[in-house]
């Protein structure tokens, strides 16, 4: 896992984790902090892509999830990250969550941006100057949301 994290983290364009984050930390916040974590594997059984899954938030706001994906950038635009999302909407369901959220899409992030909305994700916000992107500075990020049930809010 740790081959597919780091680069990315490393990048500071995507995520929120210090860039010169240490391998355990991202570990615990990758695997160990989630309640459900999956990868993709090549027909060689390596590691491509990966997603963790978990509650948005505490108690009362539990019933939403959040998830994160990285692909690993040999392997983007083959629709990997596509087939992440449409499996972690999937498990969301079966671990009864109503609706999933991703709180700070970097707007910078226009493949990712794409990508969610072809899988049914709506924006809902803006957060002007939320992340400090490594390259770019202070850009916007995105508040993203898909309802997973049907029928009332109740």
């Amino acid at each position: 896992m740790w081959a597919l994290l780091e680069p990315v983290f490393r990048a500071g364009e995507t995520f929120p984790h210090d860039p010169s984050i240490p391998e355990a930390e991202a570990r615990l916040s990758w695997v160990e902090q989630s309640q459900a974590v999956m990868v993709a594997v090549d027909a060689g059984g390596a590691v491509v892509g990966s997603y963790y899954l978990r509650p948005n938030s505490l108690c009362l706001g539990a019933h939403v999830a959040n998830a994160g994906y990285v692909v690993a950038a040999h392997c983007r635009r083959q629709r990997i990250g596509s087939r992440l999302c449409q499996h972690s909407l999937q498990a969301a369901r079966r671990l009864g969550f109503r609706a999933m959220q991703f709180n700070l899409v970097v707007s910078t992030n226009t493949a990712g941006i794409h990508c969610w909305q072809q899988n049914g994700f709506q924006i809902v916000g803006t957060l002007p100057g939320a992340f400090r992107h490594r390259q770019l500075g202070y850009v916007d990020a995105l508040v993203m949301v898909q309802r997973l049930v049907e029928g009332p809010e109740r």
